[in-house]
């Protein structure tokens, strides 16, 4: 099954070039499913890879100026925050086994895994029913946006996901900012969150950096790719095709961690 996970990682790469969003959501499912690896430790790798594939990403958004670096910078101070505040104190005092019901044990790793494809489906709702952007982008006041920041961090620390997933709708629906500009804005906010939580987190796990590098190479391969792709898709078209392809794999999460 590993020649798979190659092959995916670099779909992980076209997905961010594409719509700045979905690295982190197929990340997971990736390393958990085909390489095997626990949910607490996958979001680690997530975290270096998803990172570096939104750094590069977001450097060539800049110079194409499709990048509101003061809603980054905004959103991204909370986010970093909250991301170390979620992995050193909130996630280590989270047990391995949660509750039961009936004759299932519910762990720590499926209850992750569960709210990922939960919060995948409210993702996908909004981007599917969501409508392109008109007129000028609106900045709400800075408060909110500390908070937007603070509750994708918090996401990112738990999940492992840069939270495109929740960045690219508020970005799109909420500050009615056009789909190629919240791309690049969610590229850089992913960046900030994620490479901050791997940071935190160096010292705490035994990594298989050959593996780790090899998936981040391929996943940079798959952002060259979809950064060109991107060029050529109308944007409506991307936000909707992005937001079905998110419903379908939170369902599929759904049913491999509850009935297979």
């Amino acid at each position: 099954m590993e020649w798979t996970g190659y092959i995916a990682a670099i779909f992980i790469g076209i997905s961010l070039g594409l719509t700045g969003s979905g690295g982190s959501i197929l990340t997971m499912p990736v390393l958990v499913y085909l390489f095997r690896l626990e949910p607490t430790i996958a979001t680690t790798y997530s975290l270096f890879i998803v990172g570096s594939t939104s750094l590069a990403g977001a450097a060539g958004s800049y110079q194409r100026r499709e990048l509101s670096p003061v809603t980054g910078i905004l959103l991204g101070l909370s986010s970093v925050a909250a991301v170390l505040l979620t992995r050193h104190f909130i996630l280590p005092a989270i047990p391995e086994q949660l509750f039961s019901i009936g004759a299932m044990a519910v762990s720590r790793d499926m209850a992750m895994m569960l709210l990922l494809s939960l919060l995948m489906l409210v993702s996908a709702w909004s981007m599917i029913r969501g409508r392109e952007a008109d007129g000028a982008a609106v900045m709400p006041g800075k408060w909110l946006l500390l908070v937007y920041g603070a509750g994708t961090g918090m996401v990112t620390g738990l999940l492992g996901a840069g939270g495109g997933f929740l960045l690219i709708p508020a970005l799109v629906n909420l500050l009615k900012m056009p789909l190629r500009t919240a791309t690049g804005t969610s590229l850089f906010i992913i960046a900030l969150n994620t490479l901050a939580g791997f940071a935190g987190d160096l010292g705490h796990y035994q990594l298989q950096w050959p593996l780790l590098l090899t998936l981040t190479a391929l996943a940079l391969a798959g952002m060259a790719i979809g950064s060109r792709l991107a060029l050529h898709i109308p944007s409506s078209g991307l936000r909707k095709g992005f937001g079905w392809f998110i419903l379908a794999l939170g369902i599929f999460i759904i049913v491999k961690e509850l009935f297979i």
